[in-house]
Formats: structure tokens, C-alpha cells, sequence
């Protein structure tokens, strides 16, 4: 049974938590690896750390997306995996959600990974290989008070994702979205100490990543969905 073989990541809304997690163990398992973020400077040490390379990129921007892929492209080699994990959030009640806000939220968590996706399936129908992966959240599945955009947002990327992966499947790109169901512990965001396992571990997301891209192609996981074990469904 043959395996998928990679060569080089593009992650999309890089930082800490879980695109940190997926640069390193993609790099360990000898991946070359490509970061973007609006922000590059607090990539600096994962950089050292991985042997990656960062580029500022918006990813809402058509132009800057497709400037992205090509210097990815120029300094490292054609991406054959991509991971979108940009989210965008307006929080409040929602006859008090500012118009504005609620767009730009949108234009990251959904049209920014539609911007990405277009880039990169451009590259890979070519060879007929590659692999597109989306980061969903909660959200994606259901959507909670006061978080009217951040729901909408990730309602068009499960449904981007799953569009493209019948569209895109049968020409040997692999599609699959993540339904992150649950926080993700970080520096930031420390475990309580009467809830040791109430949040996710981005390692363990990583591995699910990881797990995914490894699958031969008579059996592709095209979404799965992550919760801690100790949260109910």
C-alpha cells in the first residue's frame, strides 16, 4: 500500500499553539517548511527552532496570497501541503456587532482560505498530488451566542472545503477539514487545575494532521473532529 509522500508546507495563519505544533513535527519528519502570518516577528524563534521560513503575507489580499506562493515557490520549492489556520473573530450582541468587523471576519476565516486553497490547487493539478488542509473550530458545526461572525466565517470554510474536496479528490488533491471542537492549551491559556484535560493538546492535533496526510488515497479522511476526551458531546 502506497503512502503519499511530502516535501514542502505552506502554513497559513502561523503561530503559537497549533501551527507551531504542525511545524515541528512536520519539519521532523523532514518536511521543509514555509510560515505566513501578518506578523512575522514572533515567528523568529519557531523559525530557529524548525529551520522554517516566514513571510508576512494578508491573506484576504488576492494579490498578496498569489505574491506568497511565488517567492514559497522561488526560496523553497512549490508547496505540495497547505494549511490554512487563520481565523477571524467579532465578539458581541448582535444587533451590536459593527458592520466593518463582521466583514473583515469573514474575509479571514473564510475568503482567506478560499484566496489559499485557489493558489495552491493551481500548483498541484498539474502533478495530480497535494494535499489542502483547513483548521474548522466549534463553530463550524454550530454557532453560539455573541459569536454571530466567527460561526459565519467558519460555516463557509467547512463549506469551501467540501466543495473543493469533491472537486478536487477525484484528481488526486487531497481536501480535509478539521472540526477543532474545544480550547487549545498554550502559554496563554493554562489548564485549570480541577480540569487538567479540559483542553486540547496542540501536539496531539498536530498528530491528527499528521495521520491525515499519511492516509493512502483508497481511504481519505476528508473532516474529522477533535474534542477533548473528558467533554461531553
Amino acid at each position: 500500500m502506497e503512502h503519499p509522500k511530502y516535501k514542502i508546507a505552506l502554513i497559513v495563519g502561523a503561530g503559537e499553539g497549533l501551527s507551531a505544533s504542525l511545524a515541528r513535527l512536520l519539519s521532523a519528519q523532514g518536511i521543509r517548511v514555509a510560515l505566513a502570518a501578518r506578523k512575522i516577528e514572533k515567528l523568529g524563534a519557531l523559525c530557529s527552532e524548525t529551520g522554517a521560513k516566514a513571510y508576512a503575507c494578508n491573506a484576504t489580499e488576492p494579490d498578496a496570497v498569489e505574491r506568497l506562493f511565488g517567492l514559497v515557490e522561488r526560496e523553497i520549492g512549490m508547496p505540495d501541503v497547505v494549511v490554512y489556520n487563520a481565523s477571524g473573530r467579532a465578539r458581541g450582541p448582535f444587533v451590536d456587532l459593527v458592520p466593518a468587523d463582521v466583514a473583515n471576519a469573514i474575509a479571514v476565516s473564510a475568503y482567506g482560505g478560499f484566496l489559499v486553497a485557489q493558489q495552491a490547487a493551481r500548483r498541484m493539478l498539474p502533478n495530480q498530488h497535494g494535499a489542502i488542509l483547513f483548521t474548522g473550530a466549534s463553530a463550524s458545526v454550530k454557532g453560539y451566542a455573541q459569536s454571530a461572525p466567527f460561526a459565519m466565517g467558519k460555516f463557509a470554510l467547512r463549506g469551501l472545503a467540501q466543495s473543493i474536496a469533491r472537486e478536487l479528490g477525484p484528481r488526486g488533491i487531497h481536501v480535509a477539514h478539521f472540526v477543532i471542537d474545544g480550547g487549545i492549551r498554550s502559554d496563554r491559556r493554562a489548564p485549570s487545575p480541577d480540569k487538567p484535560d479540559a483542553l486540547l493538546d496542540p501536539d496531539a492535533i498536530a498528530q491528527s494532521y499528521l495521520h491525515v496526510l499519511q492516509q493512502p488515497r483508497s481511504a481519505w479522511t476528508f473532516e474529522l473532529e477533535v474534542r477533548p476526551w473528558v467533554e461531553s458531546f
